[in-house]
């Protein structure tokens, strides 16, 4: 049994490596302890902070209490003070502090494959480097493709289940921030947790709660390896707790306040942003009719002609990310995609695939392959190939995937570290495809993208600029940096 006190001071210690405490499930007390709301965590280049209209997060509710057997909770891979998320950074600060006996290096996903020794560096490299967390995906049944592995580093990328014969399906992935959930058009990067449609203002309220169910008794059963399901009473709950939260950039460290001088940063302005599913749909599928607008981002509209210099840039970037023509070329999800006019090039802007104002996802389902997972010794497209030579890509599984076809009806062959959606799917229509995540609090929880290939926001924006031929100059890339930091 562990005592209150006790467990305050490893609150204490914990935040100071940037990460919230875990409450036993064994602990003797009822006494709540709270993080206070907006409760101030430095990132790499200001201040970060979470808003919850609870008004205080309480560390007694499920969202903080391990639900199964091996001491995790949610906030094991969600921590305040990451963006609801986590950076690589504090991952690897915490496993030398603890000598890799944290909770969240269990063995099961928390390293490179679950037989790895406890404390062992290069066993857990993955989630020490980049933040990866390993998921198994069980292919469904009629499954339209044959997958086979390339390469299998860590001697688990396929193996099979016994009870039904398929194949489970190794992926390493970046956790998803639990906040801001409010303008979620998908639950998780592949979508497989998305059980009813996020698609309808009608519904959206009542399918987020059973999507966020369906999430959470998946979390509890595989992550934290529980042996019972949650009851009706932690599940709404943890949900409560975890739909409160609204988390962005609040300070940064040469511009200031992103509060001051008319600019609308932090997490409170964020919290009453309205949404709508397809508000501001690039694609013209606003349910309200509307048009398109670019201009997705005015956080710092204020601060075009600001005096100070790391105002001005802040602002200049948001412009960028909102105008800045790119060519969007070879996209699955987009050019082949029917539903939205299979263009061969659009011509575009960062805003057009993160179209919900002020947060930056898309505000309807719309999963898309940008070529961040593919292998560049088997990419023939030259903008991909651009694109993955600004990565640092992690060493993970390679996989190849036959039997399906292109838009011409021709055999193709798809080599790539994490098929996407189509582990959940089958169908060949969604291989590599991911989801649009939601942008705010960028600074905090580094690395970028789902297989955490960008190390930082200056790898991100040169891998766009390159794949989609943006033509920015340093000048150029240096604002849009400054903005996705300001986020």
């Amino acid at each position: 049994m562990q005592a209150h006190k006790k467990h305050v001071l490893l609150t204490l210690s914990l935040l100071l490596l940037g990460c919230a405490a875990v409450v036993p499930s064994t602990t003797t007390t009822t006494t709540a302890v709270t993080l206070a709301n907006l409760t101030p965590f430095s990132d790499t280049t200001g201040i970060v902070t979470t808003y919850t209209t609870d008004g205080q997060l309480d560390e007694s509710t499920p969202f903080f209490v391990p639900l199964g057997s091996n001491q995790r909770s949610c906030v094991t891979c969600h921590q305040p003070s990451q963006a609801m998320s986590l950076n690589a950074a504090t991952v690897s600060a915490l496993f030398t502090s603890t000598s890799g006996t944290d909770s969240l290096f269990t063995a099961i996903d928390g390293a490179n494959y679950p037989t790895a020794p406890t404390g062992d560096t290069t066993s857990h490299s993955l989630i020490l480097t980049k933040g990866l967390i390993r998921i198994p995906v069980e292919l469904p049944a009629g499954t339209q493709f044959t997958i086979t592995a390339l390469s299998d580093p860590y001697n688990c990328a396929i193996t099979i289940d016994p009870a039904t014969g398929r194949q489970i399906i190794s992926t390493y992935r970046r956790p998803l921030p639990t906040s801001s959930l409010a303008y979620l058009s998908n639950v998780m990067w592949d979508t497989r947790e998305t059980t009813a449609a996020l698609t309808a203002p009608s519904t959206f309220d009542t399918n987020l709660t059973t999507d966020l169910t369906a999430q959470l008794l998946n979390a509890v059963s595989t992550h934290e390896q529980g042996t019972t399901t949650p009851t009706t009473a932690q599940i709404t709950a943890a949900l409560a707790l975890e739909q409160s939260l609204y988390t962005a950039q609040t300070t940064d460290t040469t511009a200031g306040s992103l509060l001051a001088n008319g600019a609308t940063g932090g997490p409170t302005n964020l919290a009453a942003v309205s949404f709508y599913p397809g508000i501001n749909d690039a694609f013209g599928a606003d349910p309200q009719g509307k048009p398109f607008n670019p201009a997705v981002f005015n956080l710092y509209t204020a601060w075009a002609n600001s005096n100070t210099p790391a105002q001005a840039s802040i602002s200049r970037g948001e412009n960028i990310f909102n105008t800045a023509p790119m060519q969007i070329t070879a996209v699955r999800g987009i050019n082949d995609n029917p539903a939205v006019g299979s263009p061969t090039n659009l011509k575009g802007s960062c805003s057009f695939c993160h179209d919900t104002p002020s947060v930056g996802n898309h505000s309807l389902p719309l999963p898309l392959d940008t070529g961040a997972t593919r292998l560049a010794a088997s990419e023939t497209n030259p903008q991909i190939l651009a694109g993955l030579a600004q990565l640092t890509a992690p060493t993970l599984p390679i996989y190849q995937i036959t039997g399906c076809k292109d838009a011409n009806n021709s055999p193709v062959t798809y080599t790539t570290s994490d098929p996407g959606k189509a582990l959940f799917t089958g169908l060949c229509a969604d291989v590599n495809r991911v989801k649009v995540p939601i942008l705010r609090g960028l600074a905090a929880r580094a690395p970028y993208f789902h297989n955490g290939s960008a190390n930082d926001l200056t790898q991100l924006v040169n891998f766009y600029n390159a794949r989609f031929q943006m033509n920015l100059n340093q000048g150029q890339k240096t604002d849009l940096i400054n903005f996705l930091n300001a986020l």
